[in-house]
């Protein structure tokens, strides 16, 4: 929804929006319900057979939606990887600042960086960070060693190797 909301307000004003959980789901439960729609994929409406109203209702063209794989293996080095790790600072004036500099130092590439409140405490908030380069790598090792200090926790989501999926 909030990546379609602009056209939404625009051509279906006054129209009930319902959150649902994924896109597939919202489309599942519109085809049970009668003068339901749903904002979902080609594949969502052929899985249940639903008529697609209208595409590319989304307010940017170059939006993007990140999927994640979760795996109990470690993908291999491949020389071209990207790690994304999620961490929570210390609380105190330029510690944002602070926390990116040893990626700057170790001349370490960020490709995505955005934060969420961390609903545990007022002004508190997770950082998640994707940046090329492995965890094997030494100069991450370097990097995250040094952020460490500086948080509460640092976790290593994953490396793996880089793709671009854009077409």
């Amino acid at each position: 929804l909030g990546q379609c909301r602009a056209w939404l307000l625009q051509h279906m004003p006054g129209i009930e929006l319902i959150e649902i959980n994924s896109n597939s789901r919202a489309a599942q439960q519109a085809a049970s319900e009668e003068h339901a729609a749903a904002i979902a994929g080609k594949l969502a409406a052929e899985l249940y057979g639903l008529e697609i109203i209208e595409s590319d209702i989304q307010d940017s063209s170059d939006n993007t939606t990140r999927f994640l794989v979760l795996a109990k293996q470690q993908p291999a080095q491949t020389g071209d990887d990207k790690t994304s790790i999620c961490f929570a600072a210390k609380d105190r004036v330029g510690i944002l600042y602070d926390c990116l500099l040893p990626f700057k130092e170790q001349n370490i590439m960020m490709t995505f960086i955005e934060s969420r409140p961390s609903k545990q405490r007022n002004w508190e908030y997770y950082f998640f960070i994707d940046f090329l380069g492995h965890q094997g790598d030494e100069k991450v090792k370097e990097a995250l060693a040094k952020l460490s200090e500086l948080c509460h926790f640092v976790k290593v989501l994953g490396s793996y190797p880089r793709t671009d999926f854009t077409h």
